[in-house]
This record gives structure tokens, C-alpha cells and sequence, in this order.
């Protein structure tokens, strides 16, 4: 085999590791992110290929160059063909302005492309070295059933998912609660980051070292290196043929892990003119990118994109590491990034709740485009971007933004401004009419850890 591919910690203090580790150990021990020692570069031939290629196909190739050596062919597209299963519509809004779907999965969310590759690797990895995990995950929203579906049923790993309990909707909560055998969920009168903040203490704890925890959040790079495939795919099925252009591609951003993807793309050789990162209220990246300066925002803001309610996003200290700078877990620089490079290469803004609901009814009175609150997030991002930019405001340029969850997730909204009834898929159907499981704990961590220490 080939000689495997090291990630490093985004804190530079702990040792570098093989892609199973950091999969199988989610966050560096101290405390930082890990990040590919190199990102592998995929050449415009190869991308041209990718036209002809399903999306198993396209997504084995960009999987296998992150896990160099660690894997076979024959076992790794097999894992790949299991995953993904549902398709990715891509739809077109007008000229070559498109939505890319990616709520068909079986949890009607983005979080279905990585969470089901990231489930199955970790299985594999398990069963050869004949171990046992406890994953400890915090959701804002589509990230909790993503993973617990995903995982449920895995002989070798017991799943234990946080949640702000105001901060969701009911089927999203449902999607979670229903399942139980090596599911547990826990309910917390607290924001997304608070329970994200618990999780990373687990992790740093010395006395739960026993445990053999992970993390199935964006902070593991398991979920990072599925979701770089579907920037590549979309690119592929709607680029011009013979002819060199670059994608603008707008992205609905929380915790950053999606966008990262984008950003991983966009290093190893996807043409894109400019990502857009868009931002619901809580619009510390926006600031930041603007003026270098970088404040949390604490507690973060309560908007209809739930799962977008962030003030400080883990996966921040990934891109601040691409370039060039160091940024810890706190949210500390400790060296600045290049900031003209990345405002060159990146657009943020900040859509308001208010925006956001008006982006919907418009969406629909248009076009008869139905975008759920995230989805118009990151379609408002992108109007705003190419009003501000005229001279790429033409009917030839490549415009692709991502839809991440399902409008039937949120039904009140949807019927609220735009009158209709999102028809359900099928993973969401009987789903209100199911028994639920899960546990109410405070919000402190002296109690999550004794709960740790009873159950597991």
C-alpha cells in the first residue's frame, strides 16, 4: 500500500496521526482540529472525467486520496455504494442559477452525506481492531438525526446526542427520540454552543479517558472529507462542456463544517470564482471577515434557521489554519490568517430573520422555488452577492446554492408564508405518530459527566 496520508492538529501540540485515528479519536488531544498534513489536488482532466462518473464513482475517487494506505479499493467503494443511495437534484431557478437539493438522504438533510460515510468507515475501522466507541455529538438541528440514523443500530458504537431544547423543531427532535437502542438523547435548556461546549470537556477529561469516546460533529474530519464531494459533483453535471469557467456557489453556514467542504474543494482544484458564506444573525464570521477581528458571539441569536445558530463555529479554527493563520478552540488568534487572501477568494454575509422570510415568499412568487429557512439563507446570500457584483451578474455564469434540509421540516413556516404544505418524504412520514426516548440533564458539566459515569 501507499504510504498514508498525516493529519495535524489545528493547535500544532499534538502528534500527527493516520485518517482512522482522527476519524476514530474526533477531536486532537489538545484540543484542536485535524487538518490533512497536504490536500490532495485533483487536475482539470480528472474533473472533466467526473462528467461521465455516478456520484459513487466521483465520491470514491476524492474519498479514497484522504485515506492513502489505510483502506482497499474493493472494501472502500463498497462502503461508498452502501451510503449513497438517494438522489441530489439539481435544480434550475433561471438561467444557470441552481439549487442543489441535498435533502434526500434518509434524514431529509445535507448531514445524510457525511454522517452515513463517517458511520460506515468507523464500523470498518472498529471491527478490524475489535473496539467499542461512545460517540458524544451536539446538534443544533439536522446534525443529531443525521448521525443517530446513521449510526443506529452499528454493533460496536453506543451514540449519545445533546440538544437545545427550545432550539429545534418538533420533527427534527423526533427524528432523534424515536429510535432508542444504541441511541441515547439527552435535552438541555441551553444554546447549540453550550452544548457543543460540554462535548469538547468530555473529550479533554482525563477521568473519561476510559470511555473511548468520539465525536461524530464537523469537527471530526470524517465529516468533513465526505462533503467535499457533492461541490465536485454539482460542478460536473452542470459545467459547460470545452469551456474553462468557474462556479460561484453560496453556502447556508453554522458550524462551518459544510462550507469547510467547500473550501477543501475549492484547494484541491474546484473552479469557484467565490464561496459564499452565509450567515443567519449570528454574524461573527461576517465581522471578522470584513474587519480581522474576531468576537464571539455570546449566547448566540435565536433565528428560524436553527440549525445555523452559532456564535462561535468550531470548524473557524480549520479555515483560519488554511490560511495561514492559528486560531485555538477558544476562539483565540494567536496568528492572524491572510486576510486579502481569503477576502479574495471568500464573500460573507448576514441574513436576518426578516430577509430570510422574504427570501422564501420571493423564492416561491418567482420562480416557484419552495426553500426552507436555511436554504434561503444561503439563496439571499447569494442574490445580495451578484446585486453587489453586477459585472458577474450574467446569464452564462455558473451560480449553484445549496438547500441543506428539507422544506417539510419546517411545515409551519413554509404554510405561513407561502400558503402550501411541503409534501412529506418518505423518511419523514409517521414519524409525528412515534414514541419518543430521551433524557432532560442541567446545563453544567459536573452533571454530564456523572450522567457519562452512570450510563456508560
Amino acid at each position: 500500500m501507499e504510504r498514508s496520508l498525516l493529519y495535524y492538529s489545528t493547535n500544532l501540540k499534538a502528534d500527527k496521526v493516520t485518517f482512522s485515528q482522527a476519524l476514530l479519536k474526533g477531536l486532537a488531544p489538545d484540543k484542536g482540529l485535524y487538518l490533512p498534513e497536504s490536500i490532495p489536488l485533483i487536475s482539470p482532466a480528472d474533473i472533466s472525467h467526473y462528467s461521465k462518473l455516478h456520484y459513487y464513482e466521483i465520491a470514491f475517487d476524492i474519498i479514497r486520496r484522504f485515506l492513502i494506505g489505510e483502506i482497499d479499493d474493493e472494501d472502500l467503494i463498497g462502503l461508498i455504494k452502501d451510503a449513497y443511495d438517494f438522489l441530489i437534484p439539481l435544480e434550475k431557478v433561471f438561467d444557470r442559477k441552481y439549487v442543489m437539493r441535498l435533502d434526500q438522504g434518509p434524514t431529509a438533510s445535507f448531514k445524510d452525506f457525511a454522517a452515513r460515510m463517517m458511520g460506515r468507515l468507523m464500523q470498518y475501522y472498529l471491527k478490524k481492531e475489535n473496539k467499542k466507541l461512545l460517540i458524544l455529538t451536539a446538534t443544533s438541528g439536522d446534525t443529531g438525526s443525521a448521525v443517530a440514523n446513521a449510526f443506529y443500530g452499528l454493533d460496536n458504537i453506543q451514540i449519545l446526542v445533546l440538544f437545545p431544547r427550545s432550539e429545534v423543531t418538533e420533527r427534527q427532535r423526533k427524528q432523534m427520540t424515536t429510535l432508542g437502542k444504541n441511541v441515547r438523547i439527552l435535552a438541555l435548556d441551553a444554546k447549540f454552543d453550550d452544548c457543543q461546549s460540554l462535548v469538547k470537556q468530555a473529550f479533554a477529561d482525563p477521568d473519561l479517558d476510559y470511555l473511548d469516546l468520539s465525536s461524530a460533529n464537523s469537527i471530526n474530519i470524517g465529516r468533513l472529507v465526505p462533503q467535499i464531494v457533492y461541490y465536485f459533483y454539482a460542478f460536473s453535471r452542470l459545467r459547460l462542456e470545452n469551456h474553462q469557467e468557474e462556479a460561484i456557489i453560496a453556502v447556508p453556514s453554522g458550524n462551518f463544517g459544510d462550507m469547510m467542504g467547500g473550501v477543501l474543494a475549492m484547494k484541491m482544484g474546484l473552479p469557484v470564482r467565490k464561496l459564499i458564506i452565509a450567515t443567519n444573525e449570528n454574524d461573527e464570521f461576517p465581522k471578522y471577515l470584513y474587519s480581522g477581528e474576531y468576537k464571539k458571539i455570546e449566547p448566540s441569536r435565536n433565528c428560524i434557521s436553527s440549525a445555523m445558530n452559532v456564535g462561535h463555529p468550531s470548524n473557524l479554527a480549520r479555515l483560519v489554519a488554511l490560511f495561514g493563520g492559528m486560531m485555538d478552540e477558544k476562539g483565540e488568534i494567536h496568528k492572524p490568517a491572510d486576510m486579502e487572501l481569503m477576502r479574495n477568494e471568500l464573500y460573507s454575509v448576514s441574513i436576518s430573520d426578516i430577509r430570510t422570510r422574504e427570501t422564501i415568499r420571493k423564492a416561491y412568487q418567482n420562480y416557484k422555488l419552495v426553500l426552507e429557512p436555511h436554504g434561503a439563507v444561503g439563496w439571499a446570500g447569494l442574490m445580495e452577492y451578484l446585486e453587489k457584483n453586477p459585472e458577474l451578474n450574467l446569464k452564462d455564469q455558473l451560480c449553484i446554492s445549496l438547500e441543506t434540509a428539507h422544506p417539510a421540516k419546517f411545515p409551519e413556516e413554509i404554510q405561513k408564508l407561502i400558503g402550501i404544505e411541503p409534501p412529506l418524504p418518505k423518511s419523514l412520514e409517521g414519524l409525528d405518530d412515534k414514541h419518543e426516548f430521551y433524557e432532560d440533564l442541567p446545563n453544567n458539566y459536573q452533571d454530564f459527566k456523572e450522567y457519562l459515569m452512570a450510563h456508560f
